[in-house]
């Protein structure tokens, strides 16, 4: 498993499955099944900032106790100020949230990092990327959403990799210091093209938990990713 960090420094490709194409009553068996995967991506939906409801924090701290792969927690919530902060108290290495929701991101950012986890800001595929540049600067990841956030399964969106390619040069520029997520639409398909738009870590949802070895959908797809970015 990779740290955020060395994400950065070596550029090397990250697979966070997304438990939202799991079963959902197997989910300790469903994590074991991609043992080897960089992160494990779990969407956390309230039906009020998108018209769907998950799982919550409960679940969240059930999923720490049962395996060691860090745990990417994409909150698609309200109020995401007061809620976050509980994911990192419970161990969840990565948090995200939505620059849509949040009342003050940088107040945020810097919670999440006083409260032990990463700290990560999502945008909307409608969402410019330009005006959050400065607030970015306090984050670890930023989460680009290839699809309209709320369900899986959706037809990855080509129009948001311009986003992804400006992130990646003002990473490689020394502007910014984060690590860049696809969340999405990601598969055998379309992964190619996100890896070379400079993606970091991507979220593959029914790619993964679609294929009739989970571990080994995995590893494919980092290797296709690999080697788009040699």
């Amino acid at each position: 498993m990779a740290s955020l960090d060395s994400a950065i420094m070596a550029s090397k490709p990250m697979i966070a499955p997304s438990i939202l194409s799991a079963d959902f009553a197997r989910l300790a068996d469903e994590v074991a099944a991609v043992e080897g995967s960089d992160w494990i991506h779990v969407d956390v939906m309230d039906a009020h900032f998108v018209p769907n409801l998950t799982l919550g924090l409960p679940v969240v701290k059930s999923l720490l106790k049962v395996t060691d792969i860090p745990l990417d927690c994409h909150l698609m919530i309200e109020n995401p100020d007061k809620w976050a902060i509980g994911y990192a108290e419970a161990g969840a290495y990565n948090v995200t949230v939505h620059v849509e929701a949040a009342a003050d991101p940088i107040a945020l950012a810097k919670n999440l990092h006083a409260a032990g986890a990463k700290a990560g800001l999502s945008i909307k595929p409608g969402t410019p990327l330009e005006p959050h540049l400065e607030t970015l600067k306090h984050y670890d990841t930023l989460l680009v959403m290839s699809v309209e956030p709320g369900f899986g399964g959706q037809s990855f969106m080509a129009e948001v990799l311009d986003k992804v390619r400006a992130a990646r040069n003002l990473v490689d520029t020394g502007h910014l210091k984060l690590l860049v997520e696809i969340d999405g639409g990601i598969n055998a398909d379309t992964i190619e093209q996100a890896a070379e738009a400079g993606v970091d870590c991507f979220v593959a949802g029914s790619a993964v938990y679609g294929a009739d070895d989970p571990g080994k959908a995995v590893q494919a797809l980092r290797e296709q990713a690999d080697a788009v970015r040699g």
